[in-house]
């Protein structure tokens, strides 16, 4: 492919006087505080069979909300009118276990092992087992500027996940770490951040803690630029859909090299906006994957409409290469002034390394 090596452009009058931009963060370590439990609120849990059904109760607590728990039996139901009523309309006969999971008002739930017998059009219970996390075992332990979590379910070889919830803008849930890493959140202490156990058995015990972030502050105009100083280009200064992405030197002179960083909708992702003007231009570097018929290279990237798809996805890799989460491919470049393009593995010389530089920063 023939490119033109003059990409790039002259200042446009006025371009050093650019606005004021905001600047996002990378988190660099967590830590919290301990885990303050909830109780279950839903009393004590019983079972009884009678007249070819089962009922389930509650007593001495606040009311519950029950629902089977994994794989149910053939023509096994629970009653959508008193909630509480298990049935069976099939013919077959034998032993089967069910679960039946209780859950409060607050959504801590205990689940019920359940032994039945099955007989044509009823069922009967027999000895059954109730399931819970322990109160006080829902904790979580600081692991290298991560928060790892950890409970106990009275069930044997049960397994725990985790989910937490009211987290920081630019933090993801993480089971059983929540870690730092690819984290976008604003420095400082947030508190009423929940945490949420789940068994196997679907048990629940939620807790809440206070959550501390470290992070940096990162400029987010600038271009991604590797050891060489080449960045992303626009070619010729384009500003339009299906322009071609090259590899150009960076300059805070060159508009043709100034984007916004954008945080991506997927966890770790970045979106690089075109902004020669110091404001987003709403064009998005983009791998198209073959679905634009203008771009010259099946994998080369070009300018899109900014959107949340998954080509407009990079992910930082430890090496400082840059992976679009739509294909698995790399960000390679060809040498200046030509197409960057995807490709499976980075480049022997180096090139494939990017760094954000925020404007200020480039020559």
């Amino acid at each position: 492919m023939a490119v033109p090596v003059m990409l790039g452009g002259a200042l446009a009058a006025g371009a050093l006087a650019l606005p004021a931009h905001a600047q996002s963060y990378q988190d660099t370590g967590l830590s919290a505080t301990t885990v303050t439990d909830e109780t279950f609120g839903g009393g004590t849990l019983g079972v009884a069979s009678s007249e070819g059904v089962i009922t389930l109760s509650a007593t001495g607590g606040s009311g519950v909300t029950w629902s089977l728990h994994g794989t149910v039996p053939a023509n096994v139901t629970l009653s959508t009118v008193s909630g509480n009523t298990i049935s069976y309309s099939g013919a077959g006969t034998g032993p089967a276990t069910l679960v039946a999971d209780a859950t409060d008002s607050a959504g801590n739930a205990k689940a019920l092992v359940i032994p039945v017998t099955l007989g044509p059009g009823s069922i009967t219970a027999g000895t059954f087992s109730t399931v819970s996390i322990t109160p006080s075992s829902l904790a979580d332990t600081p692991v290298s500027g991560t928060v790892r979590f950890i409970a106990d379910s009275s069930a044997l070889n049960d397994t725990i996940n985790f989910a937490e919830s009211l987290l920081p803008s630019g933090l993801t849930s993480g089971n059983p770490t929540l870690t730092y890493v690819w984290g976008t959140a604003a420095p400082g202490t947030y508190s009423g951040v929940e945490v949420t156990a789940t068994d196997s058995d679907g048990a629940v015990l939620n807790g809440t803690f206070s959550l501390t972030v470290e992070a940096n502050t990162v400029n987010n105009y600038g271009d991604e630029v590797n050891k060489f100083g080449n960045g992303f280009d626009s070619y010729r200064q384009h500003d339009y859909a299906g322009a071609i992405i090259a590899g150009w030197p960076a300059t805070q002179s060159d508009p043709a090299t100034h984007f916004l960083l954008n945080n991506g909708t997927h966890p770790g992702a970045y979106q690089f906006e075109y902004a020669p003007t110091g404001s987003g231009s709403g064009l998005c570097v983009s791998d198209p994957d073959g679905g634009r018929g203008s771009d010259r290279l099946r994998d080369g990237l070009i300018l899109t409409s900014c959107n949340t798809g998954p080509w407009q996805q990079f992910i930082p890799q430890s090496d400082g290469t840059l992976m679009n989460l739509a294909t698995g491919l790399i960000v390679n470049p060809a040498g200046t002034g030509a197409q960057l393009r995807g490709e499976s593995t980075a480049t022997s010389w180096g090139g494939s390394a990017y760094t954000w530089t925020g404007e200020s920063s480039l020559p």
